[in-house]
């Protein structure tokens, strides 16, 4: 009894923090999605307020904001910049780091892991200064040498802006996950490949990215996710441009609700939506490519 009961005490405390912190909250917000405050009078007085029941019209009022598509859309195309590119830089780091003539030293891979270790809202504040034209050393030199650098703050940059701090410092964190997936991969194979006569570029695009693809998968699964949930970047940048509104995305969309109009029974819905979306996605995405991807495996 004693053996059988071994898992669950180690699994005990990572549960009850799980139930603590994340299970609990999401149930509170879900609860509060579906109530309203009831004004009576002029809303003075003891008992003038009181929480009653609001069914789905807090989804409604969510789902038919007009500004609420527009921030899923900007996060949308946010997400078709920073992925791609920040998977991209990751692999092909990787696959310099794992390539044998390649001669990487510990600083070098520190280095590009390094910003990931930078907080987001330091990083944002590092690169929004780096964005103003008044103090960015940046756009000094590139006036010096005749260039004239674009306003990263600006309406038509400023996506960019924010999806370059993401990439900055997710590249680092995604390297390591396939880097370690690379030095899984038992050297037998690169060596009988080179005794046929593979160079390290058919090596890499033939044997060590398909054997990479669970790896692949997780983190473009972690990086969807993070998309979706995008706040500190976009949040810290906004007092420095007025191109990055308060619903610039939908979770700043539901900081504002709650913490400036004081709303917190919409800003719950729009989290519970959020939160659903996310899972649906990403759900849809491992049924999608899980089976096949994964396959290698069994």
């Amino acid at each position: 009894m004693r053996t059988r009961g071994a898992p669950y005490g180690f699994l005990a405390p990572a549960l009850v923090l799980f139930a603590a912190f994340l299970a609990a909250p999401v149930v509170y917000a879900g609860y509060l999605s579906l109530r309203r405050v009831k004004v009576s009078g002029l809303g003075l007085g003891a008992g003038a307020r009181s929480e009653v029941w609001a069914g789905l019209g807090n989804y409604t009022r969510s789902l038919t904001d007009p500004e609420f598509v527009p921030s899923v859309l900007r996060v949308g195309a946010y997400g078709l910049v920073v992925v791609p590119v920040m998977l991209g830089l990751a692999l092909v780091l990787a696959l310099l780091l794992d390539a044998g003539r390649t001669r990487v030293g510990t600083f070098t891979r520190t280095a590009i892991f390094l910003p990931y270790a930078v907080p987001a809202v330091i990083a944002s504040l590092l690169w929004g200064f780096l964005y103003l034209p008044r103090v960015s050393p940046i756009v000094d030199v590139l006036d010096r040498v005749g260039i004239t650098a674009p306003d990263a703050l600006s309406s038509g940059w400023v996506l960019y802006a924010v999806a370059n701090i993401a990439v900055w410092g997710g590249t680092g964190f995604n390297m390591i996950v396939l880097y370690t997936a690379l030095r899984a991969i038992p050297t037998d194979l690169f060596e009988a490949a080179r005794i046929d006569g593979a160079s390290d570029i058919q090596i890499a695009l033939r044997i060590k990215i398909p054997i990479v693809g669970p790896s692949l998968i997780m983190t473009f699964l972690f990086s969807l996710i993070a998309t979706l949930q995008v706040f500190a970047e976009p949040m810290t940048l906004r007092p420095l441009s007025n191109t990055i509104s308060t619903t610039w995305t939908p979770l700043m969309k539901v900081y504002r609700d709650a913490f400036v109009r004081n709303d917190i029974y919409s800003a719950a819905a729009t989290s519970v939506v959020i939160a659903v979306a996310t899972f649906v996605i990403s759900y849809g995405f491992l049924k999608l490519v899980g089976s096949r991807a994964f396959s290698q495996e069994n």
